[in-house]
């Protein structure tokens, strides 16, 4: 793999990772959202005035395009599984943004997914 097709994965990894910590945020202080035909509208029209929901779901946007350019580059077999970055930028700003806890079982779930890109990346 191309160190421009690599940067391309990357970019699409990271904006995902932006457009998922966004999403959350513009869900934050909400509580657990409940969806019915009564709370539907004012749930949607809450949600639209939340400028965290527009970031990401602009991120949503622009990472398709550069994911579509990455596949351009790189096989299927090889970037989807490269996804998985997403996980460890994921979990690792959840920590430190959100205060979401970091278990051992977490941080050796990180190190196993990290491992397996470092070796997908290596074929």
């Amino acid at each position: 793999m191309t160190l421009p097709a690599f940067a391309l994965i990357l970019l699409g990894v990271l904006l995902n990772a932006v457009a998922q910590l966004a999403l959350k945020a513009s869900v934050a202080g909400m509580g657990a959202l409940s969806l019915t035909p009564e709370t539907a509208w004012p749930l949607f029209t809450r949600l639209a005035s939340e400028p965290w929901l527009w970031v990401g779901l602009g991120c949503y946007g622009i990472s398709v395009v550069v994911w579509i350019l990455a596949l351009s580059r790189v096989d299927v077999t090889i970037a989807y599984p490269m996804l998985s970055i997403g996980y460890v930028v994921n979990a690792l700003a959840a920590s430190a943004l959100l205060g979401e806890a970091l278990t051992a079982g977490r941080i050796a779930g990180i190190g196993i997914i990290i491992l397996g890109v470092f070796i997908l990346a290596r074929s």
